[in-house]
C-alpha cells in the first residue's frame, strides 16, 4: 500500500517527531518485531530464597484490579492488575468514549509478545503513566490473536502512515473508532531524539483539546483513503495465466541467501508458503536449482538456534541472517506449516534428517502444546523470569558441571559452546551474559559419538525441564488448530505413524465438540477454560476446511468429507462476496470501520489463499463446481497481487498452480479401514506429488468414483482429467506411478 501522509498541522507540529518511534521494524510488514536494542531493559523478577520453614502466608492482594480480570484472553488477563483503567474491545468502552468525547487509546498485542511485556513493565505498570492515560483517554486492550480482523484494520493504518508496523501496536482513535495517530513500542523516557510515551500521551491529549476538528477531519480522510486503497472489485477480461507462476518463482529466487539459506534479509522468517511454492514449481518444471535452495534452507534452519535442538519445534524467527539467535517464542501456526515443509523435503530428498525434524516438531507439539482432550494451545512465550530466551540458553560452566568430560567435549564442539557465549543479546541491553544458544556447528558424528550425544542431550533436556518455563498461551484457536490438524494428518500417512492419526482424530473431535455448533453449522474462533467466544472469522473456516481435507485424504472417512462440505457451505454463506469474489475476513461489521479481504500470506497465510486452495481440492474430490468457481473468482480478484507483488501471496500462487495444472486423482476402492486400503492410502502419499487428491468411493465423492465396482480387495484408479490408468492393488506400483512426471 502506498504510504499515506497525515494531512494535519497537528501531526507535523504538535506531534513533531512522533512518527518515528524508534522501535518500529524497518519493513512495512506485520511479521517483523517492533523492537530495537534501544529499549530500556526489563527488570528481572527475583525469587526470594527461603532458608527455614515459615508459616504459610496469604498472597499479597494486588493493588489494582481492572475489568480485564473478567476476560478469557490470557493476554488481557496479563494486564488485569495494571493501574491503567483498561477496557476490553466492546460497546462499554465505545459508549464511554462517545459520552465523554474522549479519544481512545487502543493497545494491541498478544500474550507471548516480548516487547508487549517490556512496554507493560515500563509504562502500563507505572502509576504516573497510568494516571495520564486514565485522565485523557478511554484505554482498550485487545488480543490480536482473538480479533485479527480488528488488528488488521489498525495495523494497516499504522503501516500506511509510518511505513512500518509491529506489536505492541498502539493506536489513538476518535470516539467513532477512526484512527488518527499510531505507532508500536514507545520508550518510557525520551532518548536518541525519540519522545517518551508520556510525551506522546500529553501532546495527543493537548491536540485533542485544541485541534479536535482537524483531528476528526484527518481521521475521516485517512480512513476513507485506506478503505479505498484496500477495496477490490472484480476485473473484466482477466485470465489466469500459468506464466505468473514462473515470474513469481524468479522473484522468490532473487531473494535467496546462498550462504545461509532463506529468502530475504535479517530478521529472517521461515514463511513456509514461499519454499512450498518453490518446490511445487520445481517438481513440475524440473528446476533442480529451486529444490537445492529449499533443501539448503531447511538444513540451515534445522541446524540453527531457531530450532530447539533439545525439545524440538521452531521459534518464530531468527534475528540474524545465520538462523542462530531466535526470537524465542514458539507459535503453533509456524510449527504446523514447517511440518508440511519438512514432510515435503523428506519426500523429495529421501533423507532421514528431514523426517527426523518433522517427528521432532510433533514430539514437541504432542508433549507441550496439547490439551488433554485433544486441542492444541496457541504459543509459548519468549520470556521466562523476566528475560527473553533464559529457558533455552546455557553457560559453558553449566554444561561442564552437568556432563561427563567426554559428553561436554562433544557438546562443546557440536554446538559451538564458548566461555563468553556465542551471541550478544539481540534486543535487551541487559544481556544473558556468557550464554550460548544451541546450534549445530559440527554436524559430523560417528556412531559412538551419536550415542554419547544422545546421553548428553537427555541430561540437558531433563535439567532444562526443571527451569521456570516460559508462559504458555493456552487458548485454543480453531484457525491455528486447523493448520496443525492438516499437518499431523499428512505426517501420519507420510511417516506411517498411527499415533499421529489418533492425535489428528482427537483434535477434530475436540474442535467439533467445543467450537462447532452442528445445529446452526457455525464455527467459533476461541476456546479456553471450558468457554468459547462468539467470534466468527474466515481464517477459522478456511484453515479447518484445509485441515479436515487432509484428514479425509489420510483416512477416506466419508464423515470427514461431509464435514468439509458443511464448512465450505457456511464459509460461502457468511463470508463470500458473490459480486466480486473473495472472502471477507469477518462477519462482525458493527464496530469495524471498514470491511477487509485479507490477501497477505505472511507468517500465517491469508484466509483467502487457504480457502482458494482448499476449495479447489474439495471441488476435485466432490465434482461440485460451485467450490471451484468460488476459488477461481477469488484468484481473479487478487490477480494484481500475483502479477505485481508475488512475494506477498506465495500461498495464493499454490492455489493458482493447482488450478492451471490438472491434478491427479487417486480413487481407492474397498473398505478404507482394511489393511489393503491403508497400504494404498500410504502409497498415494509416499511420493512428492503436490497436485493430487486422494478419495474413496463412498460419501459425497465425484460420480466416477461412485460407479466403480466393489472389489473384494482394495484397488486404486489413478486418473488425470477423464483418463484413468488400469486399477492396481500393488502399493509399490502406485507409489511409482505417483512419483512419475507423466502417466502413460
Amino acid at each position: 500500500m502506498k504510504r499515506l501522509r497525515p494531512t494535519l498541522t497537528l501531526l507535523s507540529a504538535a506531534l513533531a517527531g512522533l512518527a518515528s518511534t524508534g522501535c518500529q521494524p524497518s519493513a512495512a510488514t506485520d511479521d517483523t518485531p517492533a523492537a530495537t536494542a534501544e529499549a530500556k531493559p526489563a527488570t528481572p523478577q527475583l525469587t526470594e530464597t527461603v532458608t527455614e520453614p515459615k508459616p504459610p502466608q496469604e498472597e499479597a492482594k494486588p493493588k489494582h484490579t481492572n475489568r480485564l480480570a473478567n476476560e478469557a484472553s490470557p493476554y488481557l488477563q496479563q494486564h488485569q492488575h495494571n493501574p491503567v483503567d483498561w477496557y476490553a474491545w466492546g460497546e462499554e468502552a465505545f459508549k464511554k468514549a462517545r459520552d465523554e468525547q474522549k479519544p481512545i487509546l487502543l493497545s494491541i498485542g498478544y500474550s507471548t509478545c516480548h516487547w508487549c511485556h517490556v512496554m507493560e513493565r515500563e509504562s502500563f505498570e507505572d502509576e504516573a503513566t497510568a494516571k495520564v492515560m486514565n485522565e485523557h483517554f478511554i484505554n482498550i486492550k485487545l488480543d490480536r490473536e482473538e480479533r485479527p480482523d480488528v488488528d488488521k484494520i489498525y495495523m494497516t493504518f499504522v503501516q500506511a502512515t509510518t511505513g512500518s508496523g509491529g506489536w505492541p501496536l498502539n493506536v489513538w482513535l476518535t470516539p467513532d473508532l477512526k484512527p488518527f495517530y499510531g505507532g508500536t513500542y514507545f520508550p518510557p523516557e525520551a532518548k536518541f531524539g525519540k519522545p517518551s510515551f508520556t510525551d506522546v500521551l500529553r501532546q495527543i491529549a493537548d491536540a485533542w483539546k485544541t485541534q479536535r476538528t482537524e483531528i476528526l477531519n484527518s481521521a475521516n480522510d485517512i480512513s476513507q483513503r485506506i478503505g479505498e486503497s484496500i477495496a477490490l472489485k472484480a476485473k473484466a477480461n482477466i485470465k489466469l495465466d500459468p506464466l505468473w507462476l514462473d515470474k513469481a518463482v524468479g522473484q522468490f529466487k532473487s531473494q535467496y541467501d546462498p550462504r545461509f539459506g532463506g529468502f530475504g534479509n535479517a530478521p529472517k522468517f521461515p514463511r513456509p508458503s514461499l519454499p512450498l511454492m518453490l518446490l511445487r514449481h520445481a517438481h513440475r518444471t524440473g528446476d533442480q536449482d529451486g529444490v537445492r535452495m529449499v533443501l539448503h534452507t531447511c538444513d540451515q534452519m534445522a541446524a540453527g538456534g531457531m530450532y530447539d535442538q533439545l525439545g524440538g519445534g521452531f521459534a518464530r524467527y531468527s534475528v540474524d541472517e545465520k538462523w542462530l539467535v531466535p526470537h524465542f517464542e514458539k507459535m503453533l501456526y509456524d510449527n504446523a506449516q514447517l511440518l508440511h515443509l519438512y514432510l515435503d523435503a523428506h519426500l523429495i530428498s529421501g533423507e532421514k534428517k528431514h523426517a527426523d525434524v518433522a517427528r521432532d516438531i510433533l514430539r514437541y507439539i504432542l508433549r507441550d502444546m496439547r490439551h488433554k482432550d485433544g486441542g492444541f494451545y496457541s504459543a509459548e512465550d519468549a520470556d521466562s523470569e523476566g528475560k527473553e530466551g533464559k529457558f533455552y540458553c546455557w553457560t559453558e560452566a553449566e554444561l561442564k558441571t552437568l556432563l561427563t568430560p567426554e559428553e561436554f567435549a562433544l557438546a562443546k564442539r557440536r554446538y559451538g559452546i564458548t566461555l563468553h557465549g556465542n551471541f550478544e543479546d539481540h534486543s535487551d541491553p541487559d544481556p544473558l551474559k556468557n550464554q550460548n544458544v544451541l546450534s549445530i556447528v559440527d554436524p559430523q558424528l560417528s556412531d559412538t559419538e551419536r550415542k554419547l550425544l544422545d546421553s548428553a542431550t537427555k541430561k540437558m533436556f531433563d535439567v532444562r525441564a526443571k527451569r521456570v518455563r516460559p508462559h504458555l498461551d493456552d487458548k485454543i484457536l480453531s484457525s491455528w488448530n486447523g493448520l496443525m490438524l492438516g499437518a499431523i494428518a499428512r505426517a501420519a500417512v507420510v511417516l506411517n505413524e498411527p499415533k499421529y492419526l489418533e492425535a489428528a482424530e482427537a483434535n477434530l473431535a475436540f474442535l467439533r465438540r467445543e467450537l462447532w455448533d452442528a445445529e446452526s453449522k457455525t464455527l467459533y474462533h476461541r476456546w479456553r477454560d471450558g468457554k468459547r467466544d462468539d467470534v466468527q472469522l474466515l481464517d477459522a473456516y478456511a484453515f479447518l476446511l484445509d485441515g479436515v481435507l487432509h484428514l479425509y485424504e489420510a483416512t477416506l472417512e466419508p464423515k470427514h468429507l461431509q464435514f468439509t462440505i458443511e464448512l465450505a457451505g457456511t464459509m460461502k454463506a457468511k463470508f463470500y462476496d458473490e459480486a466480486n469474489g473473495g472472502f471477507w475476513q469477518s462477519v462482525h461489521t458493527k464496530n469495524l470501520i471498514m470491511k477487509v479481504k485479507e490477501d497477505y500470506d505472511g507468517a500465517v497465510p491469508s484466509g483467502n489463499s487457504v480457502a482458494a486452495l482448499a476449495l479447489l481440492r474439495l471441488g476435485k474430490i466432490t465434482e461440485q463446481k460451485e467450490f471451484t468457481n468460488m476459488a477461481e473468482k477469488s484468484l481473479l480478484l487478487f490477480s494484481d497481487n500475483m502479477t505485481n507483488g508475488p512475494s506477498a501471496v506465495p500461498y495464493l500462487l499454490q492455489a493458482l498452480d493447482f488450478l492451471v495444472h490438472e491434478p491427479r486423482r487417486a480413487v481407492i476402492t474397498g473398505d478404507p479401514k482394511s489393511a489393503e486400503a491403508r497400504d494404498l492410502i500410504a502409497a498415494a502419499h509416499a511420493a512428492y506429488q503436490p497436485n493430487k487428491v486422494v478419495l474413496g468411493v463412498t460419501g459425497p465423492v465425484e460420480e466416477f468414483a461412485k460407479t466403480l465396482p466393489e472389489e473384494k480387495v482394495s484397488a486404486v484408479y489413478l486418473c488425470t482429467g477423464t483418463a484413468c490408468q488400469p486399477p492396481t492393488s500393488d502399493s509399490l506400483k502406485l507409489r511409482e506411478m505417483m512419483a512419475s512426471k507423466t502417466l502413460p
